[in-house]
């Protein structure tokens, strides 16, 4: 498998970008969120990846950063959802509001992607939303997250601690970062805060 590809960028175009690698250009299928963050031809980049292979053939997608790589690999265990339909969410939707459209159930969010209709967009919340629970039951974890959530119903902080769980954290991951935030600010603000202290201590 290959985890990622950091090189040269030599090529960009719709849904598009090629980094060189030792000689190697890899075409890297990605999102206009990915591309928005590349500094042009000639810059270096580094994108995580994710290969796809179907019996039409052999795809490499690129992201540039790892969330949205988890976000991107969450959009398509849902039945009916393909690689086009998940790039097309992700390049209006960016990780933090993706994680939190699912974690509120606001499927009408995903509906403004080219391409997503009501009932693909219901099922993308719900089918995701019964994963996540049936992870979190399986994952041992020192903080009770039905309690914590419980606890912070319908405030930004529960919201965000939920998001994180969308992410990929574990529950004791997301309420003990947030929990040492300022609770007073807005729910997009808390979670990319808190990916930020994440990343800082890896």
């Amino acid at each position: 498998m290959i985890y990622s590809v950091k090189g040269e960028v030599v090529h960009t175009e719709p849904n598009l970008a090629v980094i060189e690698c030792g000689g190697v250009g890899y075409a890297c299928r990605t999102t206009f969120t990915t591309l928005s963050k590349l500094k042009g031809i000639g810059s270096q980049a580094k994108l995580y990846t994710y290969l796809n292979v179907t019996q039409d053939g052999i795809d490499l997608f690129g992201f540039y950063e790892q969330q949205e790589l988890r976000c991107f690999q969450m959009l398509l265990s849902v039945s009916g959802v393909g690689p086009k339909a998940a790039l097309s969410i992700l390049s209006d939707i960016s990780p933090e509001k993706f994680a939190l459209t699912v974690a509120t159930g606001d499927y009408k969010t995903i509906t403004k992607s080219k391409g997503i209709g009501t009932k693909t967009a219901q099922r993308i919340v719900l089918e995701l939303k019964d994963k996540i629970a049936k992870e979190q039951l399986s994952t041992p974890s020192s903080v009770d997250f039905s309690a914590v959530t419980e606890a912070v119903a319908n405030t930004n902080t529960g919201e965000a601690i939920a998001a994180l769980v969308v992410l990929g954290y574990t529950q004791a991951e997301a309420a003990t970062v947030v929990s040492g935030l300022d609770a007073s600010l807005s729910t997009e603000e808390l979670i990319k805060q808190s990916l930020k202290k994440i990343g800082m201590r890896l």
